[in-house]
């Protein structure tokens, strides 16, 4: 059962509980809703209370993108941070703070670190693009019902092919299989890479995400530790990271420089700072790069339209991105 608690320590004062069914079933046979599944379709809501939540998200750009376009297009709209950091040693599970969100109107909410997985349990349809990843990282409140979807994996596809359509990727590098590298590899194997290779430092992670892959797409994803980066480097038309290295606070590179090669292509979806030191050696060699601002972008762009039923427009939302970082 999906139990509606009520958590008086958060921001907010809660009514009353109530109760409603979750019927909690295994990732492969998890309820299906149509992409458009929960999303708002009546023309006249103009005002929107969204949330993220997440750890440790005081500098998102999230709220800053979706307020302003929401502007633009004459809507009034909230965007709240849910940062558990801020809730004491011992925050709230999940399973509270969606229950807080929904008792309280909110439209819905942006899932991120490190909720994308548990919060499926909590949630009771879910776009195919949620369950081939088994995360999310949106979430709608529609008639008493939640509606997981998973905008990542669109962002990074839409990135992508927007700017690497144009190059060879009959073998990828991919560098991280947690949430983010989840959404990536499947991202990747949508816009047509031949081989793809995966590595994480926690070997099991990587098992784990082939294991899936190769049931979806076939046999080809496979398993390669870092330490076997140089007898494949010579064949990788692209690297990809999808791991943390590069941020602010975990500086370097998860790709060896001398392994870079002027033939490759590099993606980087770090965008805190949003020149890498990956993205920096790899543009020194004359390499075609691609920072983690455009997914950062099309996520946000595929989210807010499920938010609001509303078209956002890329161009505005790439603005707002940019301003945010110069301001």
């Amino acid at each position: 059962m999906r139990t509606l608690v009520a958590v008086t320590y958060l921001f907010i004062p809660l009514p009353m509980p109530r109760f409603q069914y979750l019927i909690h079933l295994e990732a492969s046979s998890y309820h299906h809703c149509d992409i458009g599944s929960g999303v708002l379709n009546n023309p006249t809501e103009t005002s929107f209370k969204i949330g993220l939540i997440g750890k440790g998200i005081q500098l998102s750009r999230t709220p800053f993108m979706h307020e302003t376009e929401a502007r633009r297009l004459g809507l009034t709209f909230k965007y709240d941070l849910i940062d558990t950091d801020l809730m004491g040693e011992t925050p709230p599970p999940i399973s509270q703070i969606l229950n807080m969100l929904e008792e309280q109107g909110y439209t819905g909410a942006n899932i991120t670190f490190p909720f994308k997985q548990t919060a499926m349990e909590f949630i009771d349809e879910f776009s195919d693009a949620a369950i081939g990843v088994g995360s999310v990282n949106t979430v709608l409140f529609r008639d008493g019902k939640r509606f997981g979807h998973n905008t990542d994996v669109s962002g990074f596809e839409q990135s992508y092919r927007e700017n690497m359509m144009d190059q060879l990727k009959k073998s990828v590098l991919l560098i991280g299989a947690g949430g983010a590298g989840v959404s990536v590899a499947h991202a990747l194997l949508k816009c047509g890479v031949g081989k793809l290779f995966v590595a994480d430092t926690n070997h099991a992670m990587a098992d784990k995400l082939v294991s899936r892959l190769n049931s979806q797409f076939g046999g080809t994803a496979n398993v390669i530790s870092v330490e076997a980066f140089p007898e494949i480097s010579n064949s990788l038309d692209g690297v990809v990271n999808a791991t943390p290295i590069g941020m602010a606070k975990l500086p370097g590179s998860p790709f060896p420089e001398k392994l870079i090669q002027q033939k490759m292509w590099i993606v980087d979806i770090v965008y805190f700072p949003l020149e890498t030191e990956l993205l920096n050696t790899a543009r020194a060699i004359g390499c075609h790069t691609l920072s983690g601002a455009e997914m950062a972008v099309f996520q946000a762009l595929h989210a807010f339209e499920l938010f609001t039923g509303i078209s956002a427009d890329a161009a505005a939302m790439k603005s707002s991105f940019a301003v945010f970082e110069n301001r």
